[in-house]
């Protein structure tokens, strides 16, 4: 699966590519001539005292460094500009496909997609300049043969035939580096998406004195993230020790096969030199062909986890249609059947405010996946109907701006209030005053107003008043059912009770439906009627004070 991706990024860059590709090449070929070079001065002015031919030879070495020089420079240049634009591309698709409105089924955490964002799309890119890398590479090693040949046939056939079985010996570790390099990324990754994970639920982690089974979780996972990366780490020394051990042997048995030719008189000094100096040389090419196979190997790993992520299906399939006109009845879901609800059946009208008291949490989050549209239709049973038309024959952008499912988990962004509380509307500044009064959130305002900075999470502001500037957020929204979840858990009850009355009057006057899970009994007084789930479905129906006065164990839940 990596490999369709990487394919067709070297096609895409293959300009930059061919062009950073003949630089270095040209590099190698200049660096294995130096050596060559040299034997030849030795060899025509050196050892012939000849001062015209040393002063030529100075100046084709200093020609030849200038080439190797710039050669280098601006293929490197090439070369890492095709590994930037591509890993650039991979991490703009990887975040459109993490914000795609439809979701997407890899089963990845948010923290997960993160680390294959920033560091998958990287080194799935570096196969680029692998291949550069190893083309020089190959290059070094032809003229380098071609020397040896030209200086001695055997030695040069040694070369020729030494190198691939080096290369052959080093690539039967790389299935096992992929596989390793895998599994680490993967560990790494689930472990940065725990570590996000609990730093966002920092507050409730200590407020229920869960911290230390949270720590002791993350724990088990840095554990498991080391093992992995350790067995990677060990395959990739045991890979690097085998390429130096190998590179040593060749180079060993080059420069002792020159030197028995020298003393046999079959080659001259320079010639030596020239020898020894390529048998060198050539140690870095080697090199440099063993590291390619372990780039390529994590480049391939990565590139399994970015594919993985960008050829996910959809979680949902929306429809086509457009808005029907406004009905009498909102949203109406019947028999609906999903995760542990069982035979729901749920009426919003026009301008109403519905409270709904959740027994079990699960029941709460399978109904907000469903009124939200993340729940894939295919995986539940049931009809629900948006103004009397089929929810998933709308567009989804439709159905979402007919229902706004504002969640529990407040989503603030880094910038100013205003551009939180805006959020894509063209919402005036007296819209968004306005709103700020309805959630009772003018404790926000400071002296810079809407232009107040917030930091990324709205770390800067406290959890409660997060709570209100997402809820003023989606007050300026508008939409025609506004379902809202615990919005004021971490408010007091005063400005509790304050945010239910100018809540529910705001809703009403517009006209505009307004569903809230909760078990706050200031917002459940303030609603219209108020609807009790338990066992996945609806078992008692009333006002707050009826259901007070009739069910226990409503009484229970909600008074505190």
């Amino acid at each position: 699966m990596g490999d369709h991706l990487l394919r067709p990024a070297l096609r895409r860059q293959r300009g930059r590519l061919t062009a950073g590709v003949a630089l270095l090449c040209l590099h190698q070929a200049a660096e294995a001539l130096v050596p060559v070079t040299i034997g030849v001065v030795i060899d025509r002015a050196v050892a012939t005292s000849d001062t015209g031919a040393l002063l030529l030879s100075l100046a084709a070495l200093t020609l030849l460094f200038t080439v190797l020089s710039l050669a280098w420079r601006f293929g490197a240049r090439f070369s890492n500009a095709a590994k930037e634009h591509e890993a650039h591309r991979a991490r703009v698709r990887i975040t459109e496909r993490a914000l795609d409105p439809r979701g997407q089924r890899s089963g990845l955490r948010d923290g997960e997609l993160l680390s294959i964002a920033a560091s998958d799309a990287d080194r799935s890119a570096a196969a680029i300049r692998t291949a550069g890398s190893a083309a020089a590479a190959c290059t070094a090693l032809l003229v380098s043969a071609t020397a040896l040949i030209m200086v001695d046939p055997a030695l040069g056939v040694g070369v020729l035939v030494g190198v691939p079985l080096v290369l052959m010996s080093l690539q039967r570790l790389a299935p096992l580096l992929t596989r390793r390099s895998e599994a680490q990324q993967a560990a790494l990754a689930e472990t940065s998406a725990l570590a996000v994970d609990l730093v966002a639920g920092l507050r409730v982690l200590r407020g229920i004195g869960a911290q230390h089974h949270a720590a002791g979780r993350f724990a088990a996972a840095s554990r498991g993230a080391l093992t992995d990366t350790l067995r990677a780490a060990t395959t990739k020394g045991l890979h690097l020790g085998l390429t130096s051990t190998v590179n040593g042997l060749l180079l060993a048995a080059v420069t002792g096969a020159a030197g028995w030719l020298a003393l046999n008189g079959r080659i001259t000094v320079g010639e030596l030199v020239a020898v020894v100096g390529l048998a060198q040389f050539i140690a870095e090419p080697v090199q440099t062909l063993g590291w390619c196979v372990q780039s390529l190997a994590t480049a391939r790993a990565s590139a399994r986890r970015v594919a993985k992520v960008l050829q996910a299906a959809p979680a949902v399939r929306p429809g086509t249609a457009s808005a029907p006109p406004p009905a009498s009845e909102r949203l109406v879901l019947t028999d609906l059947r999903y995760g542990t609800l069982t035979g729901l059946n749920l009426r919003i009208l026009a301008g109403e405010t519905v409270g709904i008291l959740a027994d079990d949490p699960r029941d709460a989050e399978a109904l907000l996946a469903v009124l939200a549209g993340t729940a894939p239709r295919e995986d539940y049973q049931g009809s629900v109907r948006i103004d009397a038309a089929p929810a998933e024959s709308l567009r989804l952008a439709e159905s979402r701006r007919i229902v706004l499912v504002e969640p529990h988990d407040v989503a603030l962004f880094e910038g100013t209030l205003r551009d939180n509380l805006a959020a894509g509307t063209t919402a005036d500044d007296d819209t968004l005053l306005e709103a700020i009064r309805v959630a009772a959130a003018e404790d926000v305002l400071h002296t810079d107003g809407l232009d107040q900075v917030l930091i990324e999470r709205g770390a800067n502001l406290s959890g409660g008043q997060r709570q209100r500037v997402a809820l003023a957020r989606a007050v300026v929204a508008a939409p025609p059912v506004l379902v809202l979840h615990d919005p004021t858990t971490a408010v007091d009850p005063v400005t509790e009770a304050l945010i239910a009355e100018r809540l529910t009057s705001a809703r009403r006057a517009s006209p505009q439906a307004t569903v809230v899970v909760t078990s706050s009994p200031a917002l459940l007084r303030a609603a219209d009627r108020v609807l009790v789930l338990t066992g996945g479905r609806i078992r008692a129906e009333g006002t707050h004070d009826e259901l007070v006065a009739a069910e226990p164990s409503y009484r229970e839940a909600v008074l505190r």
